[in-house]
């Protein structure tokens, strides 16, 4: 299987999981204007399994280190399993809030919220599972320039004109976005244990863990499987919007409103699966809070792409210039955190 053994190209590869999870979202403002959020989704995940289905049998299947997806699949442990499993279910719940809050709050603000506690917490959960391994103070200071961007995101959300629709309100925005971060602090820890220790020449993988790529198909499936009843349910009884039924999704959704979908999948997939790939050397700590300066990413399209601070008073355009700087700090620093 691909691997890399340098923690310059960890970084660079967690560079480009940034901008994949910060650069999904533009799928879902694309077709939202025509597509319901709920419908939006089952394409979405669609496209996370086929392109994690694509890496498995390419990069997870070539090369002379370590071994290729079926070969790692067949001798995976159930616990291994069930691990990356999970990581899906709970990343799923995460991702359906997070969805509905981009509806509410847009690109802007729904992402740093989620994402800022996300790193909070992803960063934190990590850390404490190998502490030696982190400057302390650094990763510490990093996670509290986060906190403080998120807060700053949040205020100047709060200076735009209130909206007349009642299911799209702030606290409620805000509720969803605290949630979705929670939740996605949390999954990652999961497929990290799954995963074996990364393989070289001299270093085999161990026995009954996954491969980084089969980590992703399995995380995936978790994603997939635990859709039929969360996006069935919020397709009857949606948290923002109208209900829609499955028979819309086959009748009324264009060729190219169900591409869109697939490509925000193949998107995000494409980054997690690089992030992945990366944490063998950077570290889960670092792998996946450098990953979440997705913030920064989404956050750009928001405000200069899709104008949605346009509406705002005097001064805020200060605040999100702050939480740029903010964010842009804490991520140096917990970067620099990593010994060795």
């Amino acid at each position: 299987m691909f691997t890399i053994d340098t923690y310059i190209f960890a970084v660079i590869m967690c560079v480009v999981t940034m901008v994949c999870w910060g650069s999904w979202a533009n799928t879902q403002k694309l077709a939202s204007k025509d597509w319901p959020s709920q419908l939006f989704y089952w394409d979405y995940v669609l496209g996370l399994l086929i392109v994690s289905l694509i890496y498995a049998f390419t990069l997870g299947s070539t090369g002379d280190i370590g071994r290729g997806f079926l070969e790692d699949l067949s001798q995976a442990s159930n616990y291994s399993m069930m691990s990356a499993f999970i990581g899906g279910i709970v990343f799923n719940f995460s991702n359906i809030f997070l969805v509905a809050a981009l509806e509410i709050l847009g690109m802007a603000v729904a992402f740093p919220i989620a994402i800022g506690i996300a790193l909070s917490l992803g960063v934190l959960t990590n850390y404490i599972s190998s502490p030696s391994e982190y400057a302390t103070l650094l990763l510490f200071s990093g996670v509290g320039f986060v906190v403080v961007a998120v807060i700053i995101d949040a205020l100047a959300y709060n200076r735009l004109p209130k909206s007349e629709d009642s299911s799209k309100s702030f606290r409620k925005g805000l509720i969803l976005s605290i949630g979705a971060g929670v939740l996605a602090g949390t999954f990652y820890r999961f497929v990290a244990q799954s995963m074996s220790v990364v393989p070289t020449e001299s270093v085999a993988m161990e026995a009954g863990k996954l491969s980084p790529y089969t980590a992703v198909v399995i995380f995936t499936l978790g994603v997939f499987v635990s859709n039929f009843v969360l996006n069935t349910f919020i397709i009857y009884k949606p948290i923002v919007g109208k209900p829609t039924t499955y028979s819309a999704y086959f009748n009324q959704g264009s060729l190219r409103l169900h591409m869109i979908g697939i490509l925000g999948g193949f998107i995000w997939n494409t980054g997690m699966t690089f992030n992945i790939i990366a944490s063998g050397i950077a570290g889960p700590a670092i792998s996946f809070g450098l990953g979440q300066g997705a913030t920064m990413v989404a956050a750009f399209w928001g405000v200069f792409i899709w104008k949605e601070f346009k509406d705002a008073p005097k001064g805020t355009n200060y605040m999100i210039a702050m939480m740029f700087a903010f964010f842009l700090i804490g991520l140096v620093l917990i970067i620099a955190s990593r010994q060795g």
